[in-house]
């Protein structure tokens, strides 16, 4: 069990993680990636399957392939975003890719446990959500550690697999860019940008079924 503090330091890990963008070039240790990597294998997994893999991204060349891809990508998207503020905010995934010391690409493995794992038989994409789990403790982690974490969200999948060597039934799930920042928002970057704001969570509880509010 844990104790007051403890439990503080869980919550306040969870609604202060954000989503970083602007990065230093200082790198980061090897222990701390290591503790961080620790914490997403650790992640649940359906089935224990434990489909992850992590690449680990240091070279400039490489980050500059993968910067490429992510361009390309968001020029696709920007026949969809036309106000200035948007393209900034595209722009800064970019950015984000070449300046962090550090890139993790955190794949999947949909065939990892063999033909019958718990769980995934019924319904398949548990591979995704166990793999989700780990980028998420992984998170969490950065967190504690003092360090800023991005996730790159856009690319043609088999961009990346051709530029990391990934064999084509992997899944290249994230491109997670890892290091220090001077500008660790207070704010998720889109709420404050007005991009979204958070749901009320009470609008998003059923009772029972569907659609059922709580009388």
């Amino acid at each position: 069990m844990l104790n007051h503090e403890e439990k503080e330091a869980v919550y306040k890990a969870i609604y202060g993680r954000r989503d970083v963008r602007t990065f230093l070039s200082k790198e980061v240790s090897e222990e701390k990636i290591n503790r961080i990597l620790n914490a997403a294998h650790h992640g649940p997994s359906v089935g224990f399957m434990q489909p992850w893999n992590f690449i680990l991204i240091s070279s400039d060349s490489v980050k500059e392939k993968l910067a490429w891809a992510a361009d390309k990508e968001r020029r696709a998207l920007a026949i969809h975003y036309e106000g200035q503020k948007e393209k900034k905010i595209l722009e800064l995934k970019i950015q984000g890719l070449k300046e962090a010391p550090l890139t993790i690409c955190v794949t999947c493995d949909p065939t990892r446990g063999g033909s019958h794992v718990l769980g995934r038989n019924s319904i398949p994409e548990t591979d995704i959500m166990s793999t989700a789990c780990a980028i998420q403790n992984m998170w969490l982690a950065a967190y504690a550690e003092g360090l800023a974490m991005g996730w790159v969200s856009f690319y043609k999948k088999n961009d990346v697999r051709d530029i990391l060597n990934i064999p084509p039934h992997i899944d290249p799930v994230a491109l997670m860019s890892v290091g220090y920042t001077e500008n660790y928002p207070e704010k998720p970057i889109l709420e404050q940008a007005n991009w979204a704001q958070r749901r009320s969570l009470e609008h998003l509880i059923y009772e029972d079924v569907w659609g059922e509010k709580s009388k």
